[in-house]
């Protein structure tokens, strides 16, 4: 059982590490932004603690899907002063996108997680949100499609 808690930044870690096992420290620390030592030092202290207790190769699935995608659409409360929401989404590393859209709905996320368990996890979490009036989920199946955005 995992000794000490954990906070928004080991959990950012932990969902690039699962992304890329073989991040450098020095990328890892820009997308988190931490010096490449202190990544590191978190790193340490998560294995110490017993939230990484190994190291292990995983088949991805026939499709190359490595994680289960779902689509959060999001409808608030006050679409005006409904800022709290967006900041208690980004908190969630397992949030890859929100989108604020037009008309019936407010937002739409895109959320990819390890597993359904976890995306079950992340609805009941959002759902609590004090901002939040009602959400639809919907668990991606397949993907047919999958551009690279433009840069």
């Amino acid at each position: 059982m995992p000794n000490s808690p954990r906070d928004g930044i080991d959990e950012q870690i932990l969902a690039e590490l699962r992304r890329n096992a073989r991040i450098s420290l020095a990328q890892l620390g820009g997308k988190v932004l931490l010096s490449r030592n202190a990544v590191r030092q978190r790193i340490e202290r998560m294995e110490r603690d017993g939230y990484i207790t190994g190291y292990t190769i995983t088949e991805t699935a026939s499709d190359g899907a490595a994680t289960v995608n779902a689509v959060l659409l999001i409808q608030r409360h006050d679409r005006m002063r409904g800022s709290d929401v967006i900041a208690g989404l980004r908190a969630i590393p397992e949030i890859a996108t929100c989108d604020v859209v037009s008309g019936e709905l407010d937002l739409i996320v895109r959320v990819e997680a390890p597993d359904a368990g976890r995306i079950r996890e992340i609805w009941r979490e959002v759902s609590e949100f004090p901002g939040v009036r009602d959400i639809t989920t919907a668990l991606s199946l397949s993907t047919v499609i999958d551009r690279q955005p433009l840069r």
